[in-house]
């Protein structure tokens, strides 16, 4: 038996992708042959239509022309596949490039703003009425942790500094006598 090149032809054709080949006995000596192509990378459904390239024909057939007869539509099928992976990755691009995207993105960054606007302008009231010695005004006045949860270390800090502060001074403060 002398040795074939089928791999190696296989592997010349630069196709993208898995081939699936069925062999199948047909009747009277024939053989027939099914190729099919896959390629896991796309993620369009489409693929999935491309039907199996089917040869059928004797050995002596099929040894000859087998090469000839897969080579052009697979290589038409391993394109087809390509594209349309390539067409998904800049489907996608271009959603995120869209106007609606972009108008989304800049009505949730306005939000954003308008939120970060109120934390700020709720602890710098905080810091006046402190200054003022009114210590358990500026606790009220620091936001609250359910609307601000991404600053609750914040916060929880601000408002445990100004208790401490109303609670040395306040109602129930401890006098310390001196003897």
């Amino acid at each position: 038996m002398e040795p074939t090149n089928f791999f190696n032809q296989i592997a010349q054709m630069g196709i993208t992708g898995d081939l699936q080949l069925t062999i199948s006995k047909g009747i009277e000596n024939t053989l027939i042959v099914s190729i099919m192509l896959q390629n896991e990378q796309c993620g369009d459904n489409a693929k999935q239509l491309i039907p199996p390239l089917n040869l059928r024909g004797t050995a002596e057939e099929l040894d000859e022309g087998f090469f000839q007869q897969i080579t052009t539509p697979l290589h038409t099928a391993s394109g087809l596949v390509v594209n349309m992976e390539a067409f998904m990755k800049q489907l996608e691009v271009a959603k995120k490039q869209s106007a609606m995207e972009k108008e989304k993105s800049e009505k949730e960054k306005k939000e954003q703003e308008a939120k970060d606007k109120k934390f700020k302008d709720g602890m710098a009231k905080a810091d006046e009425l402190e200054k003022e010695d009114k210590f358990r005004e500026a606790w009220m006045k620091v936001p609250e942790i359910t609307d601000f949860p991404e600053k609750a270390d914040e916060i929880r800090k601000r408002k445990s500094e100004l208790s401490n502060q109303f609670s040395s001074t306040g109602l129930f403060a401890t006098e310390q006598t001196t003897v």
